[in-house]
């Protein structure tokens, strides 16, 4: 028997946050949903030697074909999307629950007299305040006792509540100073009705006020030596800052939603969608999309749900996303279309069956209470899915070994490629062009050897990729120019020559240490690739062979990457080489073309800041906080350069003199 199970996922892919797990069978159907605070901890536990496994749990790890997960913001949330999955699913591993009556939610009854708090399962209580629904009544029982330290608010039954008035002794909750005690007149009706909104707002998510509030009580007590009321307040701060953390609330039963997460960076992004139906999360599903440059958040959301709701999958009438794109109005009416076209039901979508897929879409993004706080739980899961997404394309040592010895045999080369250098071109619509060079060896990054080129002049990409290979491949002959630039080490340098004035201390040969410390990095630099990646098609791998026939260099593989179709060129090659898809292989090099696009936008957008400050720097008068004021006042360098004198006189420090000598410098740029 096997030691383990051949699915069991790598240790660091498990997040240590708080979560629900699910087991699946090869059906995909769901055998086991169990909820954890620790998911990596708790995971670990099914992926022991089988052998010392519960027979049970062994015979549902072994049925199972998968794992998957959802983290969460709590434990609680966790427990509410366990019971709602169980509920969802019925997996055959699970203990069923027994109660599918109702869901229990707590009220406040604002249309007595003296208003009362109290946990429910009647949604009919005349003019109460309701909180919910929850999934466990002792975890809302938990919450109200908390609560109950900082706003005594009545809970005792009416019954109870007239024996206290007429005996006119308080019940144990007024001893112990959980009840403000109205019933025998130790507040007043006014007063305690003032204590019940604050225990409804606080519940309606004005939790920070309150605690704020507290806090100063308790720091002007302590000042005047009130202890004990500072021990009281400080009490109460604990008790609120822990009914904080318990309550996860469940949508009621008429929501009906879709929260988008989304997390990027400069070259992906990772979506997480939670499907609402019914006030429960009835389906989670996530997926990763390539992101172009200076592609903004709101662009994003506009091509997320079009591929969303591209197919069979009908939109619900509200759709939570984490910023509104620019063409709002336009998306909701093809997503409407989308939702009227479907009509005639689906079987994904419990709404269908209800009738209810009539009516206007909309997109919103969620500021407060549970729908911002499902939004929040949305994102933290596409943070989480980002993260995995990148970990699982830094294999281990076998699959690093697997990936080179795939590489060696698709492109045909003598030896598998230990040492492989990647280069990509920035620019801002023809200006600022950079390059940057990235370093893998044995398959993980060298991030010392990492180089940064600045191209002065270059008609197109094929011309600019041309002139930083023959730049790098100078470094690989016997009369190759010192390299001196001192940049520190993990953030690239460039091959340009830094000057230095040789310092003032006699007994110091600056000169000397400079020269010594620059052969050491030309030697570094001067390490001969096996394989040259540069990123492009035909044009660039074209470019890049002319270079290197130029240089006379030998024994090095060339090779160009397509972004689009994920294609290797090979040189004078009519058809190029498709690597497997999800292959070690294609990791492998998508995560050097990668690297190496994130490193050139890096270095394009810090010299694109770096630039207009120095430019208007050097105007006599203008000073850093001037020129920070400026860029303020315009909102951007293109409404800068377009500003008239007078206007940027306009500018708080700037003068008419000055104005002018601003516009005249831009105009010269």
């Amino acid at each position: 028997m096997a030691d383990t199970v051949s699915y069991r996922p790598k240790a660091g892919e498990i997040p240590t946050q708080p979560g629900v797990y699910r087991f699946r069978d090869k059906n995909r159907r769901v055998l086991y949903v169990g909820k954890a605070k620790n998911l990596r901890a708790r995971l670990s536990n099914y992926f022991q030697p089988l052998r010392s496994l519960h027979e049970r749990t062994r015979r549902m790890v072994t049925t199972a074909a998968s794992v998957e997960w959802t983290v969460v913001a709590s434990e609680f949330e966790a427990l509410q999307l366990e019971y709602t999955w169980i509920k969802e699913f019925t997996p055959p591993f699970n203990v069923q629950f027994r109660d599918d009556k109702s869901y229990p939610y707590l009220a406040v009854t604002l249309g007595d007299r003296i208003p009362r708090v109290m946990v429910t399962r009647n949604r009919g209580v005349k003019d109460a305040r309701y909180f919910g629904p929850y999934t466990k009544v002792w975890a809302i029982r938990d919450t109200v006792d908390l609560m109950l330290k900082a706003f005594p608010v009545r809970s005792c039954s009416d019954g109870v509540y007239r024996r206290a008035e007429l005996t006119g002794r308080p019940c144990l909750l007024g001893d112990i100073g959980k009840c403000a005690a109205p019933c025998v007149g130790r507040i007043t009706p006014e007063d305690h009705r003032g204590l019940a909104e604050d225990f409804v707002s606080f519940m309606a998510g004005n939790d920070t006020k309150y605690i704020r509030e507290l806090n100063d009580k308790m720091k002007s007590a302590a000042s005047t030596m009130d202890y004990e009321a500072a021990a009281r307040h400080r009490d109460a701060i604990q008790a609120l800052e822990a009914a904080m953390g318990k309550s996860a609330v469940v949508l009621q039963e008429t929501v009906d939603l879709d929260a988008f997460g989304i997390a990027h960076d400069e070259l992906a992004a990772a979506v997480q969608q939670f499907i609402v139906r019914g006030g429960r999360i009835r389906g989670v599903r996530s997926w990763v999309v390539d992101k172009e440059l200076d592609m903004e958040l709101g662009e994003l959301v506009e091509t997320v749900l079009q591929n969303a709701y591209e197919g069979a999958d009908v939109p619900p009438r509200e759709i939570l996303v984490p910023e509104l794109p620019d063409d709002t109005a336009e998306l909701e009416r093809w997503l409407t279309e989308r939702r009227h076209e479907t009509s005639g039901g689906s079987v994904s979508d419990p709404s269908a069956t209800r009738g209810r897929l009539s009516g206007r879409v909309e997109l919103r993004v969620a500021q407060r209470g549970d729908k911002a706080a499902l939004a929040q739980t949305a994102e933290m899961n596409a943070k989480n899915a980002l993260v995995l997404y990148k970990t699982r394309r830094s294999a281990d040592f076998v699959a690093r070994s697997k990936a080179l010895s795939d590489i060696q045999e698709a492109l045909g080369m003598d030896e598998a490629p230990l040492r492989m250098e990647c280069y990509d071109v920035s620019h801002l619509s023809g200006t600022n062009i950079v390059a940057s060079m990235v370093v893998f060896e044995d398959g993980l990054p060298r991030k010392d050897q990492y180089r940064r080129f600045s191209i002065p002049e270059s008609t197109d990409d094929t011309e600019s990729i041309y002139q930083v290979i023959t730049r790098r491949l100078a470094y690989l002959k016997d009369d190759a120019p010192i390299e001196t630039d001192p940049v520190a080490a993990g953030t690239g340098r460039t091959d340009e020559p830094f000057a230095d004035d040789g310092g003032d201390d006699p007994t110091i040969d600056v000169d000397a240490e400079l020269a010594e410390a620059a052969e050491k990095r030309r030697r570094k630099f001067s390490y001969p690739p096996n394989l040259l990646l540069v990123d492009g098609g035909q044009p660039q791998v074209a470019a890049a062979q002319r270079a290197l026939e130029e240089s006379g260099v030998q024994g090095i593989q060339l090779a160009g990457i397509a972004k689009r179709l994920e294609e290797i060129w090979l040189p004078d090659s009519d058809f190029p080489v498709i690597l497997p898809r999800n292959s070690d292989a294609l990791f492998l090099i998508q995560r050097l073309r990668d690297e190496a696009h994130r490193f050139a936008i890096t270095y394009q957008r810090s010299r694109r800041k770096r630039d207009i400050g120095t430019v208007l720097g050097e105007i006599p008068g203008l000073g850093p906080s001037r020129v920070k004021e400026l860029l303020k006042h315009f909102g951007s360098v293109a409404q800068l350069k377009q500003a008239t004198p007078e206007q940027i006189a306009e500018v708080r420090g700037v003068g008419p003199t000055l104005a002018a000598a601003v516009a005249e410098r831009l105009a010269e740029r």
